[in-house]
């Protein structure tokens, strides 16, 4: 027999015995706050867009909420992307998280454990330095920077420094 939820608390499908969000849940969230910080749109005008509070917003970037096909839909429209954007680049290990039923057993799948790594583009220093990159006017000087970029990580250096 199945022990079921407390009374007046339902079970969060699709998470984690451990409480942490879904990895699945946490690179959508991340894909909308990549996406709406590369349009230089806030937490607030986002929610505006699509009928939420900045706060519900927040949940939704950090995968503490999950995100309904429909919301999923508008945020697509209203950041210009099509709805497949927000599953690019997903890890493997994302995409490998069981599916828990609606008790928060594991559907048919194996645990597995790690640590999830997020995104190193969904961080706030890649975008600053993205968008810093696209206000160089002169298109030689950008190039220019972009190959010497490339050759300081091919050479090793990053990872002494580090």
């Amino acid at each position: 027999m199945q022990a079921t939820p407390a009374r007046g608390r339902r079970a969060t499908a699709g998470r984690p015995k451990t409480g942490k969000p879904n990895p699945i849940d946490v690179h959508v969230g991340s894909r909308v706050r990549l996406r709406r910080t590369l349009l230089g749109m806030s937490q607030e005008k986002l929610g505006e867009a699509i009928g939420l509070t900045f706060q519900q917003v927040q949940k939704y970037e950090r995968g503490a909420n999950r995100i309904g096909a429909s919301r999923l839909f508008d945020l697509s429209r209203v950041l210009d992307v099509p709805v497949s954007f927000f599953f690019d680049d997903m890890p493997a290990e994302a995409a490998a998280a069981p599916v828990d039923d609606e008790e928060g057993n594991a559907a048919g799948f194996e645990e597995r454990s790690g640590g999830y790594e997020p995104d190193p583009m969904a961080k706030r220093e890649t975008l600053e330095l993205v968008r810093a990159y696209y206000r160089i006017n002169d298109p030689s000087v950008r190039k220019r920077l972009f190959e010497l970029t490339k050759a300081v990580a091919n050479s090793g250096m990053v990872e002494a420094a580090e």
